[in-house]
């Protein structure tokens, strides 16, 4: 074997060595009866034509690789920013695997989330057992100061009544009766994360602005001259709320940042375990009603939240993940209008800073064509910014992106001389976008860490940004909001050009004629 103890093979290694390879061939030509590798490659081949495009595009019934993830993964991002919250996921063990699985391999930290362990059992005569039993232990074992419940698919096909189990699981003793156990269902085959995020968010603030489910009287608004913020499901959360916070500090202004997971997930390597990091305290929460507005930096992430909040007589500014010069100009104008404070000299000067940047490096970018995929709200701010830089955004595709969504990227088109011939597609998934990458081509992808799939099959480069990103490591400890978060995207989108134009010129003799060491 070429495994050993004075030299370990890992796996990039490993299984090209002789032994792995024959048994490989062997399994292929003994056990998978693969089909012809003529007639594989004649069919791959054909799903790169615009004939096999227009039948890709015609399906109706069938979604292959979809650029989104399911309701309760958005929901257990919401509990996580809340002091010593836990998420509770009615439903099976193995959905909360995911959950679990999913963020931590995106922020390389441990997330803690349980489960009611929902079985076939409990899918035949329902959960409520699973729900007291489920309560007691979470209390009991892991000590939260609240616990934030969701729901799977398994609960909501059997119409599992959320209030009236915890309303029973309280009188069974599970928890103590003034114990806050807010909740939201949260179907897994309707909607997506970002669904789950509003409901879970908006269940929290229904909870504690409305009366904790019955419990005690509703909170009557006093307005105040504070201001709320509420970032939506944003993968750069860590760097992102930092920077937020930074920058209303150069106001002079401390937010209720309402859902903070930024310490919960860049927990220190001290010696101490912490189950739970920082997050919005409950009382904070509370109060946060009587805040004199919100900011919402991704509205459609938040859209019931955002209405819910309106209607309790706030004023509330929705912004749609704003990146770049223009989308950080609103945000702070937004800031200003509601504190009444002109925007600080230090942030004017940061503004100075990116226009500055961006002047360096426009004979880059400009002309450049994109394809971008994601959450509606990041394309609507990645989108902006390509315009600014005088790119062109070829293909925008949302899969959890509506016609309405579609219709706010396609005014961004108009607006600008460089969205003439962009397209923008809602609904579609990420096999819809292989196509398009065949049949009009563009120089770069912009998307998460699937799209190296369609980088490897089509040869476009992927630009990694978004949620999630599995295979490359911190990039959510640095903002992509504000003046400085749009020089990171600047400097992300930048780089991955130049190491294209060295790729491509570095042939000794034949292309290296423009292998420059200044670009």
């Amino acid at each position: 074997m070429s495994q050993n103890a004075d030299k370990v093979l890992d796996h990039f290694e490993l299984f090209r060595e002789p032994e792995y390879t024959e048994m490989f061939a062997n399994k292929k030509k003994n056990f998978e009866f693969a089909v012809p590798a003529d007639e594989v490659k004649k069919q791959v081949e054909y799903a790169k034509t615009q004939e096999y495009k227009e039948k890709n595009f015609a399906r109706e019934a069938l979604t292959v690789n979809p650029a989104k993830a399911c309701q309760p993964l958005g929901a257990v991002f919401a509990a996580n920013g809340f002091e010593g919250t836990l998420p509770f996921v009615h439903g099976s063990q193995g959905c909360v695997a995911y959950y679990r699985s999913h963020f931590s391999r995106h922020f390389k930290e441990p997330t803690s989330c349980v489960s009611s362990s929902m079985t076939e059992d409990a899918a035949v005569f329902g959960g409520l057992n699973n729900m007291i039993d489920g309560l007691a232990n979470s209390y009991s074992l892991y000590k939260p100061k609240m616990i934030a419940v969701s729901t799977t698919c398994m609960a909501e096909v059997i119409g599992d009544d959320l209030n009236a189990f915890i309303k029973t699981s309280r009188e069974k003793g599970s928890i103590p009766a003034d114990y806050d156990v807010p909740f939201a269902h949260t179907p897994a085959f309707v909607g997506s994360h970002i669904t789950g995020y509003d409901n879970a968010l908006k269940g929290i603030l229904n909870y504690f602005w409305d009366g904790k489910a019955g419990t005690v009287p509703a909170l009557e608004r006093k307005p105040n001259d504070s201001i709320n913020f509420i970032g939506g499901f944003d993968g750069y959360v860590v760097g992102n709320n930092r920077e937020v916070k930074r920058m209303f500090n150069e106001f002079g202004i401390t937010p209720t940042m309402l859902c903070d997971p930024s310490d919960a997930w860049d927990t220190p390597t001290d010696g101490e375990f912490r189950m739970y990091d920082g997050g919005t305290t409950l009382e904070d929460t509370a109060n946060a009603i009587h805040a004199k507005g919100t900011i919402v930096m991704q509205s459609i992430c938040a859209e019931k939240t955002a209405d819910y909040i309106q209607s309790k007589g706030q004023e509330v500014v929705k912004l749609h993940h704003p990146v770049g010069v223009k989308g950080t100009d609103e945000f702070l104008m937004a800031i200003s209008k509601l504190s009444g404070k002109p925007i600080p000299a230090s942030l004017t000067k940061e503004r100075g800073r990116l226009v500055d940047a961006i002047a360096d490096s426009s004979a880059h970018i400009h002309g450049k064509k994109f394809a971008l995929y994601g959450d509606p709200d990041l394309m609507l701010g990645l989108t902006g910014f390509l315009l600014e830089l005088g790119a062109e955004p070829t293909t925008v595709l949302s899969t959890n992106g509506d016609d309405a969504w579609a219709a706010k990227i396609q005014a961004l088109f108009d607006a600008s001389p460089f969205g003439k011939n962009c397209k923008v597609y809602p609904k579609k998934d990420l096999w819809h976008m292989r196509s398009l990458l065949f049949t009009e081509p563009v120089d770069f992808l912009i998307g998460n860490t699937y799209g190296k799939y369609l980088d490897r099959d089509t040869g476009i480069p992927l630009i990694r940004l978004g949620f999630p990103i599995f295979d490359r490591h911190h990039k959510h400890r640095y903002p992509v909001w504000g003046y400085q978060g749009a020089l990171n995207v600047l400097v992300t989108i930048l780089d991955k050009i130049f190491d294209q134009m060295d790729i491509s010129t570095n042939g000794i003799a034949t292309t290296d004629y423009s292998f420059d060491i200044i670009r």
